[in-house]
């Protein structure tokens, strides 16, 4: 037993990083989980600029993912409908409507081109052996954009959660640069699906924000809903209506959905109810407001981290700074490589150093021939030529030797000389240099990605308060019923929201919801009391000892309780004299006695302390009671 449960335990632990590390939390450094990491090296692999079938690319994936093609193809659209890495043809769903896409063979994409200049550079790319060992894939993309933030994520792994809302392309872009520069800055979600955004509790990403659908009044009677919230629907948006309007949360008339390219949901309205009235009604009681929490998890150097917007913003202005540099570094270097390739070739030519291995009549010497030969030229060159250098040399054809151009090899090594200077400068200043990369993907790509969420400071709705409605209960104490439908010409005035607080003439009480109608009494037992429960109403009781005769007053507040449960508010072997919430003076009746003049007090109620409800009364006069009024 001991041996299966050390199993089970390493198992889960295996299953649960596996999880973690290669199927729900994305990676910091690129954005993607691996399916999609998987799907975009396949994409660039066979990119030619045409578009290419869905069901080859999940199956081309397959070579890389150990998983089937469906999970592929839904990873795929789900990249596809953000609208930044790949371009798409066909239906691919719609995010509005919920719709989902077409089949994989009927749809097709490719690579956008912000994505090939973007999160691809085979050199700078770390690979590794598939799943099967086949073939290498890519362990972290080189990306030199924000995508995470762009994109968006979620995910549910074992033990965690990922939920990363989406930002504007253009504002991303815009606070790395003022990043670069020092400045501060501060970005906000922006969602695909439009809508009204409150951001006061967004707290860098570890937050969350309030969203509105954007609502428009086509006329007093008409309704028109333009845009949505983010993760719904059309269809569950009109659900949501339906069922409100089925509580009687809201009024109705009719509901329509023309939603194509663009939401457009129209409400028509009953008679008496009128626009105005009506918007707060969908906000407070259908999905035309949601709100979202973040939830900024990601993988960071191989272990599960939580994140903020302003430290992951700050990563990728880093990485990019690294990626720009790799790549001036690898370019510098094959500048200069091509720069000692033609001196190289027009020394060979134009000093005619190719004669001097004519007479040789062993090969291997002519490596030896050709390094004695260049030893005047050295100084020419960026480095002595080696083997490799003599190889390139020795493959020249004849024509080319006889048609040699000196001039023209001259100004292209000038050209080099001049992209060297200028690479040399860009990696002088690395980050003058990254803000240039950004402004220009900025000035290419920006206008194809402008803000779709507005930004507002939305007003609470209160939801109790808009449910709120005025109502009459009528009170039986003879017959002890209680209810909206009990007839009867006392009428207690009070909300729907209200509970009622009922003392019986037996001395206990109890607190009830709203009905239409109710038996609170018992037999033998009136009702003494009925009111809306207010934990701050001040009740005055009188109450007799049947054994004493003593009468005794107390005041109390009904603060805490247990909805239909039965309380005591006077003491056991005692009987009911009077219960009010007036502050009028009590009238005591005293029992008549001989040579006592006084047969009457006058008692104020403020006079007794405000104590809880099962404490015990003071004694009003050391003489019996008769009756006491008020």
């Amino acid at each position: 037993m001991r041996d299966v449960k050390e199993l089970m335990r390493d198992q889960y632990l295996r299953y649960a990083s596996y999880v973690i590390l290669d199927r729900a939390i994305p990676e910091l450094a690129d954005g993607l989980k691996p399916v999609q990491r998987r799907i975009l090296h396949t994409l660039y692999k066979i990119h030619d600029g045409k578009f290419h079938k869905v069901a080859n690319v999940a199956g081309q994936t397959m070579a890389f993912h150990p998983h089937g093609d469906a999970a592929i193809t839904e990873a795929l659209v789900n990249i596809a409908t953000k609208g930044f890495l790949l371009d798409c043809q066909g239906n691919f769903g719609n995010i509005f409507t919920g719709d989902p896409s077409a089949a994989a063979r009927y749809i097709e994409t490719r690579l956008s081109k912000l994505a090939v200049e973007t999160m691809f550079n085979p050199r700078l790319t770390e690979y590794v052996p598939s799943y099967d060992g086949r073939n290498d894939e890519p362990v972290i993309l080189p990306a030199k954009i924000p995508l995470l933030l762009m994109q968006g994520t979620e995910g549910i792994a074992v033990g965690m959660a990922t939920r990363i809302f989406p930002h504007n392309f253009q504002e991303l872009i815009r606070a790395e640069i003022n990043l670069i520069k020092g400045r501060s800055t501060r970005l906000y979600p922006d969602f695909p699906t439009g809508g009204l955004m409150d951001v006061s509790d967004y707290n860098d990403g570890q937050g969350k924000v309030r969203l509105r659908c954007k609502i428009e009044e086509k006329n007093p009677k008409t309704i028109v809903i333009r845009e949505i919230c983010p993760y719904t629907t059309t269809e569950s948006v009109i659900s949501s209506i339906e069922e409100a309007a089925k509580k009687g949360k809201i009024k109705i008339e009719s509901i329509h959905d023309f939603t194509a390219e663009r939401v457009e949901i129209e409400i028509s309205l009953p008679r008496s109810v009128y626009a105005k009235d009506v918007i707060d009604q969908l906000y407070a009681f259908t999905e035309c407001e949601v709100s979202l929490t973040s939830q900024m998890v990601v993988i960071s150097d191989g272990n599960p981290k939580e994140t903020t917007v302003s430290e992951a913003l700050a990563f990728y202005a880093e990485r990019l700074k690294w990626c720009l540099t790799r790549e001036l570094e690898l370019e510098l270097s094959d500048i200069k490589r091509s720069i000692f390739e033609k001196n190289l070739e027009r020394i060979f030519i134009e000093e005619k150093l190719y004669q001097c291995i004519e007479m040789v009549a062993v090969f291997e010497k002519v490596y030896g021939v050709l390094a004695e030969a260049f030893e005047p030229y050295h100084s020419q060159l960026l480095r002595p030529p080696v083997k490799e250098d003599f190889d390139l040399l020795l493959k020249i054809p004849i024509r080319r030797i006889a048609k040699f151009d000196l001039d023209k090899n001259r100004e292209e090594c000038r050209a080099l000389e001049d992209k060297e200077a200028i690479t040399l400068r860009s990696l002088s200043d690395i980050p003058q240099y990254a803000i240039q990369y950004l402004e220009g993907i900025l000035k290419r790509y920006g206008p194809d990605f402008s803000r779709k969420t507005a930004i507002q400071d939305l007003e609470i709705v209160d939801k109790r308060e808009m449910e709120r409605k005025e109502i009459e209960v009528g009170v039986d104490r003879e017959h002890g019923y209680i209810g909206t439908k009990v007839p009867g010409s006392e009428r207690l005035a009070c909300t729907n929201l209200d509970r009622l607080l009922v003392l019986l003439s037996d001395g206990t009480y109890r607190v009830l919801n709203i009905t239409d109608r109710v038996y609170v009494a018992k037999a033998g037992v009136t009702i003494a009391y009925c009111g809306v429960a207010d934990k701050q109403q001040i009740l005055t009781c009188c109450y007799r000892n049947t054994n004493t005769g003593l009468s005794f007053c107390k005041r109390f507040v009904v603060k805490q309780y247990i909805l239909d449960r039965e309380y005591a508010f006077i003491p056991e072997g005692t009987e009911l004299l009077l219960v009010s919430t007036q502050a009028s003076p009590l009238l005591v009746q005293l029992v008549p006695k001989q040579r006592q003049r006084l047969s009457a007090l006058e008692v104020k109620p403020e006079a007794f302390p405000v104590r809880g409800v099962a404490a015990h009364g003071i004694r009003l006069s050391p003489r019996p009671v008769i009756a006491i009024q008020q």
